[in-house]
């Protein structure tokens, strides 16, 4: 049986996303917001501004308007916006998607926690959809950077939901010989591992436009693991998500890679550029920078101890000198692992 997937964003994940699962010999529409980027890939079928030397797949449909998209034959609807325009999308497509007749689920890819409400995304979700949805609402993590997906590089990512039948089904579509899907039931501990290892891997970035070195880089990433774990034990996640794909592997992944754009504006920033300046200079979104901010407040808000991305909030919004940070770090009292 073909399933039909509509993807909401075309960003380089969603790109990448809807080769694969068009690979897979699902049916495939895609939603791009930017009307120049839509008329790229309508002509071309790709977009080199975010996914170099590669062309999408003849079968699948790309359109600017969301009745175009979300149509009756609707079997699965993925969210591939940032995380904080997220709302805003569903917002706009909501009244045509509570009438999908024959939708399975709703499946979010974003990484982020959301500005000023410091919800989750399947939060952001539930608070948008009808309640008939909210049993469907699954979000896809875990190390899995577009680049690689998108030239079938062996990846592993995680389904988290709760509906076990639902993850089941869904591991089946997705999964092929280089694109392995798991499932997890901790939706909570899958989406606090995605969203905050972009704040370390901000940090991590400093450290090597500073240029240190891998002593210092493990340090950070230990003690970054031990916050992420924090955070999401508070919250009500399960401390052992945390050793699994979107704890510690998108960890170190997103924290060594090249392809990162998290660790790239952390890199920038050790190296003397302002945040506003990178900004500006980027074409796709860094989500961890506006994650930053919603994690500081919401450790606050649970008072959860965070040193790193206290740091990094920092350094990033108030103008800390990243060795002053440093330096504040490595000096604060001694304790015991």
């Amino acid at each position: 049986m073909i399933n039909k997937f509509a993807l909401l964003g075309g960003g380089a994940w969603g790109l990448a996303l809807a080769k694969l699962l068009s690979e897979n010999g699902h049916d495939i529409t895609l939603w791009e917001h930017n009307s120049d980027f839509a008329e790229l890939l309508l002509q071309t079928r790709s977009n080199p501004h975010l996914l170099k030397d590669i062309v999408l797949p003849q079968g699948i449909i790309f359109s600017n308007s969301l009745a175009d998209i979300l149509t009756p034959e609707t079997d699965y609807i993925i969210f591939a916006t940032p995380s904080q325009f997220l709302r805003s999308v569903v917002k706009s497509s909501v009244d045509i998607i509570q009438d999908l007749p024959r939708l399975k689920a709703v499946i979010n890819v974003a990484k982020g926690i959301e500005e000023h409400s410091l919800m989750r995304m399947s939060e952001v979700l539930a608070d948008e959809l009808p309640p008939s949805l909210h049993g469907k609402i699954v979000c896809l993590s875990g190390p899995s950077h577009a680049e690689e997906v998108a030239k079938m590089i062996p990846t592993a990512v995680v389904l988290a939901g709760r509906d076990e039948e639902l993850l089941t089904s869904l591991q089946t579509l997705v999964s092929n010989v280089y694109f392995r899907a798991y499932r997890s039931s901790d939706l909570i501990g899958v989406e606090i591992g995605g969203a905050v290892k972009n704040v370390i891997a901000i940090a991590a970035g400093i450290i090597d436009g500073l240029g240190y070195g891998d002593n210092t880089k493990g340090a950070l990433l230990t003690r970054g693991l031990v916050e992420i774990q924090r955070l999401g034990v508070a919250l009500g996640a399960m401390p052992e998500t945390f050793l699994g794909l979107s704890g510690i592997g998108d960890l170190f992944t997103t924290a060594a890679s090249p392809h990162s754009r998290n660790r790239f504006v952390g890199f920038e920033i050790g190296r003397g550029k302002s945040l506003q300046e990178i900004l500006s200079s980027m074409q796709a979104v860094a989500e961890g920078v506006a994650t930053t901010r919603s994690v500081y407040e919401l450790r606050e808000k649970l008072n959860v101890e965070m040193p790193i991305t206290e740091s990094v909030y920092e350094v990033l919004f108030k103008g800390k000198p990243p060795l002053k940070a440093i330096v504040e770090l490595m000096s604060r009292s001694l304790k015991s692992e």
